[in-house]
């Protein structure tokens, strides 16, 4: 239990953002997930536009903290590195 007014805020504050930080992070797992079964299914322009629509994603997430920016950029790299693999 907080023993101050400002830690009291602090709490409410930390309980807010972490709410705010799963539903991101939960966003960014399901848009990666979509593109990794789209190379799973073999499917090419399928897996594209699954990269395309995850990548922003992940950005945004990197930008707001979430995720470290290099985290964010090694995924991006190693997704897309997966699809132009495909035949």
């Amino acid at each position: 239990m907080a023993n101050t007014k400002s830690a009291a805020k602090a709490a409410r504050q930390m309980k807010r953002r972490t709410a705010v930080n799963k539903a991101r992070t939960s966003r960014l797992k399901a848009f990666v997930r979509k593109v990794e079964e789209a190379i799973a299914s073999g499917n090419k322009s399928a897996a594209n536009d699954a990269l395309r629509a995850a990548e922003p994603i992940l950005m945004r997430t990197a930008q707001k903290g979430v995720i470290h920016k290099s985290t964010a950029s090694r995924k991006v790299s190693r997704l897309s590195a997966r699809v132009r693999a495909m035949a």
